[in-house]
């Protein structure tokens, strides 16, 4: 009889804790390889259509181009979850799993120091346990407000590449912050983050997805809020 080694059952314990993240995790990586490959080759044709000597692998991770791409992706999925985060402390959808439902839930309950295996900040009160209640969402907010200022900076460095090969003057941060371009590449990121979460809102009132935390349960009816 072949005994599993500790690593193995570690292993196997790990990935049974963990599959949703490390799922992700792997999907988000490999969305971004393919990404970095297919956006480098794109630059370079973009280049050498404009006579330009290519960019080398290592150089294009810093490069406007990659910088824009990247973080104007990553600036509306943070500010969408993070406005979700808020927005559903207070704001209901009768008949939405999405929805708290509307009598005061387990989550609206002040945190007990008294309860077992309860994290540090709960113990040590006082002002940590202030932040720690909004943890969440600030952590989202911050993250929104880097990728922001990010793809800030990429837009600009990227614009300010096109613009020299033209012959013009680089923009200005203050110039450019107010500039349509920039502001497009933002709200056409936003707008379908919203749509996405109006979608999921609105159609788990009426559709179910057997098994998944995300729908009610199969038989539940329409109009009941929430899990």
């Amino acid at each position: 009889m072949e005994f599993l080694r500790i690593e193995d059952i570690f292993m196997y314990t790990f990935l049974k804790n963990n599959g949703l993240s490390v799922v992700f995790l792997l999907l988000f990586i490999l969305a971004l390889v393919g990404q970095t490959i297919t956006g480098f080759n794109e630059h370079n044709k973009e280049r050498a259509e404009e006579g330009q000597a290519n960019v080398a692998f290592s150089a294009y991770f810093t490069s406007g181009h990659f910088l824009q791409a990247t973080f104007e992706n990553w600036e509306s999925e943070f500010l969408q979850m993070a406005l979700f985060v808020i927005l559903t402390i207070s704001l209901r959808q009768k008949g939405s799993s999405e929805s708290k439902k509307f009598e005061r839930e387990e989550v609206d309950r002040e945190p007990s120091p008294l309860k077992k295996n309860v994290p540090w900040p709960v113990k040590k009160g006082g002002w940590i346990l202030k932040i720690y209640n909004h943890s969440l969402s600030m952590a989202l907010a911050i993250l929104f407000v880097l990728s922001f200022t990010v793809h800030l900076y990429g837009s600009l460095k990227d614009e300010n590449e096109h613009l020299a090969l033209k012959g013009l003057p680089p923009q200005s941060w203050s110039g450019y912050v107010v500039d349509s371009r920039f502001w497009f590449e933002s709200f056409q990121n936003w707008q379908s983050e919203f749509l996405s979460v109006f979608t999921i809102v609105v159609l788990s009132i009426f559709l179910r997805q057997k098994g998944s935390p995300q729908s009610k349960p199969v038989d539940a009816p329409h109009d009941e809020t929430g899990e």
